[in-house]
């Protein structure tokens, strides 16, 4: 290996050590007849993707012993990846390049406004009342949280539902809060302009997956046109995970640096698209950051337009828990009397005078079909109910080695579940 070695460094040749393809050693030779060549075959994407930052009339055979023949497809291309015909590869979709964060806080950018509510007569009190927000229409309709804009009994008296509101380039405009949602924290503020206003395009969270690149753009301590960058580090994080009563939500969790005054602001993916409205952040650590998730947004905001100002909730007093296969197997290790089931939603607990305890309902019940359809998640269950309150359904119990048909009607539950 030293006398191979030994022979690479002779007058006339070239070496360099590459990582494209593990550790592998390059070498030129001005003699193409050398006794020494070497190639290796690679892959036609990794071929395509490999650029070597010297002379393009330089070729550049890579690691093999003995004279061997290059098959012409694999010399068709210099070591700029561009083909003999000048075709130049397609980039990637999807790769992140040295700009792809910067895009997209460029895209998202000029729509994420400061947004801050009057505190008394003197006006605002310096880190209290301020957020973010998203443009998310030409008209001016303003995506951010209610915390933000209203206080824990609706909306401030002292501002009487008026905001201020700052643009990326520096206008400013009174808002009006039009609605909010308390227990999905989120708002809507509406402003009027005479010229166009810039808009965020609202994309989608349900194929979103931990380690997923995202960005966080809002006003951090007043500090307007802040960007940060991170990853999702889960996307279905409950509420109780987190300690929060009342009606069962869920959060995206990030690792994006957020601060008093992000909240509100958007969460966006590597295409410029609004994934998420960032609400808070644990303030005992660092990384652990979190938002409303824009599909379920999507959801408030068709809220708003059919009830107005109301979110309609309906609630049928049944603590729920998602059952899978090891679960299942530890429960009747446990108890052999559990229900037979492979799938369902398991209910420890009844709420006393719910209409799920006037229905029939018992502790130990495993639900497996709601108002006609198989049901394995809670999930499923919080979709099909929609906003029907004062319906019947039908609901398909499994209880110790019987099954069941219950009816429930749901009641709207109020701001304090």
């Amino acid at each position: 290996m030293n006398h191979f070695l030994r022979k690479l460094s002779t007058p006339n040749r070239i070496v360099a050590i590459s990582a494209a393809a593990g550790s592998v050693l390059l070498y030129a030779n001005g003699n193409r007849n050398s006794d020494y060549t070497a190639s290796v075959s690679l892959p036609a994407p990794l071929r395509e993707s490999l650029w070597l930052p010297w002379q393009s009339e330089l070729s550049v055979p890579l690691f093999s012993l003995g004279n061997s023949s290059v098959p012409s497809s694999d010399i068709s291309k210099d070591v700029s990846g561009v083909s003999a015909a000048g075709e130049i590869p397609k980039t990637c979709s999807g790769c992140l390049g040295r700009d792809s964060f910067a895009k997209a806080a460029a895209k998202v950018g000029p729509a994420v406004v400061n947004v801050s509510a009057p505190q008394g007569e003197f006006g605002i009190s310096p880190g209290k009342g301020m957020g973010s927000g998203t443009i998310i229409n030409q008209d001016g309709t303003i995506l951010t949280c209610a915390h933000a804009v209203v206080d824990f009994h609706g909306l401030r008296a002292s501002s009487k539902g008026k905001v201020h509101v700052t643009l990326q380039d520096g206008r400013t405009f009174e808002g009006t809060v039009v609605n909010a949602d308390l227990q999905s924290d989120v708002a809507i503020v509406k402003i009027n302009s005479k010229t166009p206003l810039p808009t965020a395009k609202l994309g989608s969270s349900s194929k979103l997956q931990p380690g997923d690149c995202v960005i966080a753009v809002g006003c951090p301590l007043s500090l307007q046109n802040t960007v940060t960058s991170g990853i999702v580090s889960c996307v279905d994080r409950k509420s109780t995970d987190l300690g929060l009563g009342g009606l069962r939500r869920e959060y995206l969790q990030t690792d994006c640096a957020i601060n008093p005054g992000n909240s509100g602001g958007p969460l966006v993916n590597i295409d410029g698209e609004v994934i998420g409205v960032n609400i808070m952040k644990v303030l005992a650590a660092d990384g652990l950051s979190f938002a409303v998730p824009i599909d379920s947004v999507t959801k408030i905001l068709d809220h708003f337009k059919r009830n107005g100002r109301r979110v309609v909730r309906p609630w049928i007093g049944l603590k729920m828990i998602d059952l899978n296969e090891m679960i299942i197997t530890q429960l009747k290790e446990r108890d052999p009397t559990f229900p037979n089931v492979k799938k369902g939603i398991l209910v420890p607990m009844v709420t006393p005078g719910s209409p799920a305890e006037r229905a029939g309902f018992r502790p130990g019940d495993v639900v497996i079909e709601f108002d006609g359809k198989a049901v394995e998640s809670i999930k499923e269950i919080i979709e099909i109910m929609g906003d029907r309150v004062g319906v019947p359904i039908k609901v398909v119990v499994k209880r110790a080695r019987d099954e069941l048909t219950l009816t429930v009607t749901a009641e709207e539950s109020n701001s304090d579940m």
